[in-house]
């Protein structure tokens, strides 16, 4: 019989990465992620919202950038695979386990100020990313012109937007 195990995650950093190192040399990056469900219910007429709380182990290189460039609170995308760890309890004897998230590949969302409000993560860690300034733009000495505005999320006006909007009463064109 065939099988295939991917998981694709999308979520928020429960946690500061913690880097550690086995005694082959290797780095090893344990990472909690939150992860949400929104739905509505129909019933209560109301926005629901389910978070799943996921452990990823994160392996090599991607651990290291993860230890160094991720902070609580920052977006992040995880593809990997799912393990199944199992241990018995100390203390009760009991067979436990639990499922986990091998990474294979980790993807940084959202710019270096995004920490969800938590935690650090502000500051340029060294990284080429130049911080955006809030000022107006500058003129150019000698051409008039000024440089273009950073780069938003916002789209421009559409003209069929334009289209739609009724022209003032002065500029009927018939």
């Amino acid at each position: 019989m065939a099988s295939y195990n991917r998981v694709i995650l999308v979520g928020n950093l429960t946690r500061d990465p913690q880097v550690r190192y086995i005694a082959s040399g290797k780095a090893v990056c344990e990472i909690g992620l939150a992860v949400s469900h929104q739905w509505f219910d129909k019933q209560s007429n109301t926005r629901k919202e389910e978070t799943t709380f996921v452990d990823i182990t994160l392996w090599g290189r991607t651990a290291e950038v993860a230890g160094e460039y991720l902070s609580k609170g920052r977006p992040v995308l995880i593809e990997g695979r799912l393990q199944l760890d199992q241990w018995q309890d100390k203390t009760t004897g009991d067979k436990r386990s639990k499922l986990r998230v091998v990474c294979d590949s980790m993807q940084m969302l959202g710019s270096r100020g995004d920490s969800g409000g938590a935690g650090g993560g502000g500051g340029n860690r060294g990284g080429s990313q130049p911080q955006q300034s809030s000022a107006p733009p500058q003129q150019q000495q000698g051409t008039g012109y000024s440089q273009p505005p950073a780069a938003t999320n916002e789209m421009p006006p559409s003209p069929v937007d334009s289209f739609y909007d009724s022209p003032p009463e002065d500029e009927v064109p018939f």
